[in-house]
């Protein structure tokens, strides 16, 4: 078995297809391996060559530079700087080989995919034949792109009559005020300042500065998409940018009648910071920035760090645990409602924060809706296009109603989902999908996994959805949500408390499309985003996040490889066979689930790597091999060996949500009783939220 894999990898990336150029090669590593390095601090050099070494190895010992490559990361073993690296490629033979061969052996498809791929390369003149040499790696690789982009108008309609949904009930009571109603919610990402200098130019007091100064000297813990730079330049500010474009937005609302003049919008924030020493001070820093630019004229804002979480859960939700369910030391379980880790705690914090609102702040919210901080509302294009404000679309009878879908299954319209125009597209139309189709791959590793193609099939095919058909009139049929977007989405509260979702904590990626995950294997009725034509944000990153977006970009590549990792074993925690799950999610989200996730993620990396130094972008193809052979080794070495612990985690913090929202729920009847106990705890979240306000009314 073996040694079929490494017949593919030799003739897939082998130098002595070079003469023929009608061949297709995936990568040639044997273009940047260089051996005889006559200065070994060259960074660039070294890093390009160890990186070739492990692509070399992988077509085993017929291949020509086979033995020097071994002994070239041999003479690394040991080093204190590159040593990790060279355990991670070679760990990386042993993982790919095992992983290929426990597969193979467990699945007959996939057997048969493999005795097709090497019987197509063993043929030289196959390898002639491009777009087909194409879809046999994906068969085996990629699946789930098989086929597409050959009928893509016809991809798209199969795909959308699959999120179909027939109704049977639309909501009788929708929102009716959406002004009140809706908790608008976003997460803030701090990251440390650009340097000293910023930090002493800043307005912030001494001390603030001094623990800012203490937090750049230490390890990064997270890494996130785009995070704000702490003291800088305010027109990069992502915070400002998000909460300004939705104070306009609500001025509009009420210019044209559809908010009351003197009605304000919550907003909550979960505040998630990259380096620990930031979290004491990320509020002050917040808090300042807001100031200086005048607050705003619509908007309550609070700001919750991990510090406001752990003060909640000590002061309000535990005590109420033990006095009301007889739980004691109920402060680590619910110690899952927090904002601080990877995505996927912060998402999951800004869902269920609604709930808390509602209970001990304001019964009359009946549900929340999450943006995100680069995306604003366009209103002039929504009145013109779609006939109808922001806040005007949030009062569709369809987020609440029932449905059967193309699988049968029962369906709650629960969550709600718009979609993005990018702000270079949005004059042309409103409609217009943020993600287009790909003319074809544009990287070696696009060979092997190339999520554009199913993104953009997705976009199209859900988020571009109109009711404006007989077949999909919006009345009686409409489009289920699996491909939504980490902002442009919401919950009604009820459905928060009928079904608990979550995102893990170890989801770090795509934590949007994990949530829904946490629902879809429950029997009985499913909850499900519905789709809101019109519901569109603009999408603005490009226009003023740029240096934020490129210092991220090699972090942003780990990420979205530790996705696949954790997806995949997530899935297997959700049910022993993904096939119902991969079913239901194909041909995007189910993409990021993979039968060889180990595989795919080191041939991804390396290959990126190696497209980095192709193209003379050393400085990226350095920190990805340095930072990724660290952050990768860990997520691999916990999704192979540590499955167990996922799953053991997963099942704590199942039980943790629970606990949260049976505590609320005691509340809640208490308070209807007037129970002292839950009307002192009223008071007592009252005084936590106002010390957590960043603007606002006295609550």
């Amino acid at each position: 078995m073996n040694l079929q894999l490494e017949r593919i990898f030799y003739s897939l990336m082998n130098a002595e297809q070079d003469h023929d150029e009608e061949r297709f090669v995936i990568f040639n590593p044997a273009k940047q391996f260089n051996d005889n390095l006559s200065d070994k601090s060259d960074r660039k050099d070294l890093v390009r060559s160890l990186n070739a070494s492990f692509l070399i190895l992988l077509g085993g010992k017929s291949h020509p530079l086979f033995e020097r490559a071994v002994s070239f990361l041999s003479d690394f073993e040991n080093s204190s700087e590159w040593g990790d690296v060279v355990r991670f490629y070679a760990h990386g033979i042993e993982h790919i080989h095992a992983e290929i061969e426990s597969v193979a052996n467990e699945n007959a498809q996939f057997a048969n995919s493999l005795d097709e791929l090497q019987n197509w390369v063993s043929i030289p003149g196959n390898l002639k034949h491009r777009d087909e040499t194409i879809e046999k790696i994906r068969t085996l690789f990629f699946p789930e792109a098989v086929g597409l982009g050959s009928d893509w108008a016809g991809e798209v309609d199969r795909l959308r009559k699959k999120r179909t949904v027939t109704l049977s009930e639309l909501n009788p009571a929708p929102i009716t005020d959406p002004a009140r109603q809706i908790i608008m919610s976003a997460n803030v990402l701090l990251t440390i300042p650009e340097s000293n200098k910023s930090i002493e130019e800043s307005s912030l007091d001494a001390g603030t500065k001094n623990k800012l100064r203490q937090a750049t000297k230490e390890p990064q813990s997270f890494w996130f998409d785009h995070p704000i730079m702490l003291c800088g330049d305010p027109k990069q500010n992502e915070v400002i940018y998000g909460l300004r474009g939705l104070d306009k937005a609500l001025a509009v609302e009420k210019s044209n009648g559809s908010m009351e003049p003197e009605s304000r919008m919550t907003c909550l924030l979960s505040v998630s910071t990259t380096h620990p020493g930031l979290k004491p001070v990320s509020g002050a820093c917040l808090k300042a920035d807001i100031d200086e630019t005048g607050g705003f004229s619509h908007l309550d804002v609070y700001a919750f760090t991990e510090t406001d979480t752990q003060r909640i859960i000590r002061e309000i939700l535990a005590p109420a645990a033990e006095h009301f369910l007889g739980i004691s030391n109920a402060f680590q379980a619910l110690g899952v409602f927090g904002v601080d880790g990877e995505y996927g705690r912060h998402y999951s914090f800004l869902k269920a924060a609604a709930a808390f609102w509602k209970v001990l702040i304001e019964p009359g919210v009946l549900a929340t809706f999450k943006i995100d901080l680069d995306q604003v509302f366009p209103q002039r294009e929504l009145i013109e296009q779609t006939g109808a404000t922001a806040l005007e679309h949030f009062k569709t009878d369809l987020w609440g109603a029932l449905g059967i879908d193309a699988f049968g299954r029962e369906i709650d319209f629960g969550m709600i989902a718009g979609a993005l125009v990018n702000e270079s597209d949005i004059e042309t139309s409103l409609f217009t999908p943020d993600v287009k189709p790909p003319a074809g791959p544009n990287s070696p590793d696009a060979y092997i996994f190339y999520s554009a193609l199913p993104q953009a099939l997705s976009t199209e095919a859900e988020m571009m959805a109109r009711y404006n058909t007989d077949s999909l009139d919006g009345k009686t049929r409409c489009i289920q949500r699996i491909h939504i977007t980490g902002g442009t989405n919401g919950i009604l509260i009820d459905r928060l408390f009928k079904y608990r979702p979550f995102t893990p904590s170890f989801i770090g990626r795509a934590e949007d499309q994990a949530y829904l995950l946490s629902v879809l294997t429950r029997p009985g009725a499913q909850l499900a985003y519905v789709h809101k034509d019109g519901l569109i944000m603009r999408h603005d990153k490009e226009a003023f996040a740029q240096e934020a977006i490129k210092a991220a970009q090699t972090g942003n590549l780990i990420g979205d490889y530790i996705r696949m990792l954790n997806y995949s074993a997530y899935a297997h925690i959700l049910s022993d066979d993904e096939t119902e799950i991969k079913n239901i999610t194909d041909p995007f989200t189910g993409s990021f689930i993979s039968r060889i996730p180990i595989t795919v993620v080191y041939l991804r990396f390396a290959l990126k790597a190696a497209s980095f130094f192709e193209s003379g972008n050393d400085i990226d193809g350095i920190e990805l091999v340095a930072g990724g052979a660290k952050r990768l080794s860990e997520a691999i070495g916990g999704h192979k060996k540590n499955g167990e612990k996922l799953r053991t985690q997963y099942q704590r913090e199942r039980a943790g949500w629970n606990l949260y929202y049976d505590t609320l729920e005691a509340i809640e009847r208490a308070l209807r009783g007037g129970d002292d106990f839950a009307v002192n705890l009223r008071q007592k979240s009252r005084k936590i939220m106002q010390d957590c306000a960043l603007t606002g009314k006295q609550i």
